[in-house]
This record gives structure tokens, sequence and C-alpha cells, in this order.
């Protein structure tokens, strides 16, 4: 029973310390601004009301269309599906916003089967080989970059990083939860990547 006690007192301990250790680098990582030119900018899909997209979608295509403005990257890949209900695609509701807000859609590409983070990044790795295009700079939220960057590196991907400087998720009433999901979706990643790939 001692050995047990011991044992189960461990294994709490090292949990423990890996949780600590995954919201450090979540939280550490979200404040991580890459400015490398690559051949696109691949926006993370967010939710999409009525056809156009959320607030949280939004600040990340316009942080996008900041780095095309500026010539940072030479194209935008937007991603995400439909909810279903004949709502519009995530990444066809961002297309057009981009190109409401002056990109010439010639440089707007698109993957529209994904639902989440994963097929949003493996969707855009094939959409990206179709058009010739090899190094990428990720756009999401900030607490969402630890976990994005982790699979788009594995999947074999040449990125870097570039949360959106105006996150719709300012107060701390907003990002707990929001950095809490993150926490449980990164550490189960984590822990089953090696069965992944």
């Amino acid at each position: 029973m001692k050995w047990l006690r011991k044992t189960c007192l461990l294994l709490g301990a090292l949990l423990t310390v890996y949780a600590a250790w995954t919201a450090f680098c979540i939280l550490s990582f979200s404040q991580v601004t890459e400015t490398e030119k690559t051949d696109a900018a691949i926006v993370l899909g967010a939710a999409v009301h009525s056809g156009e997209p959320s607030p949280v979608f939004q600040k990340r295509i316009d942080h996008a269309v900041n780095l095309w403005k500026e010539d940072q990257v030479d194209a935008l890949l937007f991603t995400g599906g439909s909810a279903g209900n004949n709502e519009r695609a995530e990444a066809e509701a961002a297309a057009a916003y981009a190109t409401g807000q002056g990109v010439d859609e010639r440089h707007i590409y698109m993957e529209t089967k994904s639902r989440i983070t994963e097929g949003n990044l493996r969707y855009a790795k094939q959409a990206a080989a179709a058009h010739g295009l090899n190094t990428f700079t990720l756009v999401s939220d900030p607490l969402h970059m630890k976990r994005a960057e982790a699979i788009a590196e594995d999947l074999g991907m040449d990125v870097i990083s570039s949360p959106a400087s105006d996150s719709a998720y300012q107060t701390w009433k907003t990002k707990i939860p929001f950095f809490l999901r993150e926490w449980f979706f990164y550490t189960g990643y984590q822990l089953l990547s090696p069965f992944r790939f």
C-alpha cells in the first residue's frame, strides 16, 4: 500500500508539473510574433454568423490583410468549412471580407472542408501545394498559436507565428475560458501526437 501511495503521489506530481509546463508554453508563445516574409498567411477559421465573419474571425482576417498590404505575405489562404444549415463556409466568408478590404482576389486561396484546427492545416497544406505555396505565416488568436504551430510543424509545414495583434479576446473574462480550452486541447494533442503521424 505504501508503494502504491508513493506511486500515485509521484504520478500526481508529474502530471502537475506537465500541466504547468504546457500552460507556460501556451502563454509565453502567445507573445511571439515572427516577421519573416512568407508565401502565404494561413488564417485559421472561426465562426460565421449569417454569412459574415464573427468578430473573432474578423480580427484574424484584418491581421492577415495587413500582412498582405505590408508585403509580409504574397497571398492569403483562408480555412474553414460550413457549420451546416446552408451557412456559408468560413473560408468563403473570409475571402469575401478580405476582398472588401482591398485584397486582390487573385491572391486569395481557400480550403472549405475543415471544421477543426487540425483539419484547417491539413487541407490548407493540400491547397497550398496545388498553388506552389511553400512557406507560411500562421494567423489566429494569440492563445491558439502554440497548438496551431505544433500541428503545422508535425504536418511538415514551414511556418512562422503571427498572432492577431487586436484579438477579440482582450479581457480576463474572455481570455480565461479560451486559455483553459487551449490548455486542454494542447495537452491532449501533445500526449496523443506520437500516435497521430
